[in-house]
């Protein structure tokens, strides 16, 4: 009877092992983000002031696999400037004033990560997918301006481990939060979005925004 008991045992080990690593592994992203943004437009400094906005934003996603993940992103950006407004809807542009434009770009995206150690220091990774673009203008005195796009984006980075800095508080979130990983990174990221134009043609409202922020895993 015994030998039969340590038989099952034995036959049951394999697939408990797996199930057991499964589960301890992180299952969920989530980041902070903050940076700047270059729109694509040639004429944007000359409309704003400025060949850049400030963006911040967040996202959350799923780990299908422990290098393959998918997931949701939003972000907002927000520009304000004196000038010549540069017109979404038609060719050329509209007398001085004071141009405020806003946009928020919620993107649906697949990520691999090069992670193949919890103990990997350097982590890069690439990802990519959907974009809808929100946005809206407003000049002084004049209607404002608004609507939504869809495009496309890429992004790709690389990750610093913040776990061997501070082992003490790493395993102190792992017990508290459940917090696996905690990291530190940076990344380049090129959004396509664009509106056609009374012209022939359309505009890109998208460009490419250079970010940083903070990653958990858990």
């Amino acid at each position: 009877m015994k030998k039969l008991i340590l038989a099952a045992v034995l036959l049951l080990i394999p697939g408990v092992l797996p199930a057991a690593a499964e589960a301890d592994r992180p299952h969920w992203s989530f980041e902070m983000k903050g940076g700047v943004f270059f729109p694509d437009s040639a004429d944007w400094s000359r409309f704003y002031g400025t060949s850049y906005l400030g963006e911040y934003g967040a996202a959350l996603s799923y780990k299908l696999l422990r290098q393959v993940e998918v997931g949701v992103e939003g972000s907002y950006a927000r520009g304000t400037g004196k000038g010549q407004q540069p017109r979404h809807t038609a060719a050329g542009a509209d007398p001085t004033g004071e141009v405020n434009y806003e946009q928020v770009p919620l993107n649906v995206f697949v990520l691999a990560r090069g992670v193949f150690n919890e103990n990997q220091w350097l982590v890069p990774y690439a990802g990519g997918g959907y974009t809808r673009l929100f946005y809206r203008q407003r000049v002084k005195g004049q209607e404002r301006t608004e609507g939504s796009v869809n495009g496309y984006h890429a992004r790709a980075g690389v990750q610093l481990l913040l776990d061997r800095l501070e082992p003490g508080t790493a395993d102190d979130a792992y017990l508290d939060f459940g917090v696996h990983n905690s990291y530190l990174f940076v990344e380049g990221r090129y959004l396509d979005a664009r509106v056609d134009t009374t012209s022939s043609g359309s505009v890109n409202l998208g460009g490419t925004s250079v970010l940083g922020g903070f990653l958990v895993e858990f």
